[in-house]
């Protein structure tokens, strides 16, 4: 199998374990992967930022906006923005390189069957939408992807209103902008949104507040990229 980002041959070590049973099978090379940085060491306990306490200065002021509690009650990221994911991600989302996606399964059903697993039985996914031009654009929505990697229950319950890019964006101008949401229906059970980046987190906490306010009992996210 050649590497997805480089096209260059993966050749497998042989080991007795991939020697007695099927090799497993890796999306990228060695050198390729060594360039993806997993976020290790401390984190912010709600957003996932590497920071030496429990709570980051960010995630606080989320907190004062919401009389103590923050919308969501847990965001997990698995990768660090770097050079090498941004490549990746630019050329996968941006450019419509739809398999390069699958860079990405193998640590993103890991992950969740790590940090989510418990919730796998009474919870549903939901990934965060495009709007129809984006989508027209992309040909595909990266966090619905994301999502259909993982085998549990699904709804495509939120609708995105048309607008500028969110890399176009200032960080001032992501935090106040308006909620670009909708809700088609309710949802009884807890939620785990599911998008491919956390940089602000206002659009996560968008879609977060309107499932909390239509009754869901309580909002978790997971993002494969802490921004």
């Amino acid at each position: 199998m050649d590497c997805l980002w480089c096209n260059e041959e993966i050749i497998l070590t042989m080991t007795w374990s991939n020697f007695l049973l099927l090799p497993t099978q890796r999306a990228l090379c060695v050198n390729c992967a060594e360039g993806l940085e997993i976020i290790s060491g401390s984190r912010c306990s709600i957003c996932s930022r590497s920071y030496d306490e429990a709570i980051c200065p960010d995630c606080q002021k989320w907190r004062k906006q919401t009389n103590g509690e923050d919308i969501i009650l847990k965001n997990y990221s698995i990768y660090t923005y770097n050079t090498a994911i941004q490549a990746m991600i630019t050329k996968w989302k941006y450019r419509g390189d739809y398999c390069l996606g699958d860079i990405f399964k193998d640590s993103f059903i890991k992950s969740f069957e790590d940090v989510f697993g418990f919730l796998a039985k009474e919870s549903v996914l939901v990934p965060i939408p495009l709007s129809q031009e984006r989508l027209n654009e992309r040909g595909f929505n990266q966090a619905k992807m994301l999502t259909d990697f993982l085998p549990m229950e699904k709804r495509e319950i939120l609708t995105r209103v048309h607008g500028e890019k969110q890399s176009k964006k200032t960080r001032y101008e992501r935090i106040t902008a308006q909620n670009p949401f909708s809700l088609n229906e309710t949802v009884k059970k807890v939620v785990i949104l599911v998008d491919d980046i956390y940089t602000t987190g206002t659009t996560l906490r968008h879609a977060a507040r309107l499932l909390r306010e239509a009754g869901c009992p309580g909002v978790y996210t997971f993002t494969l990229i802490r921004g």
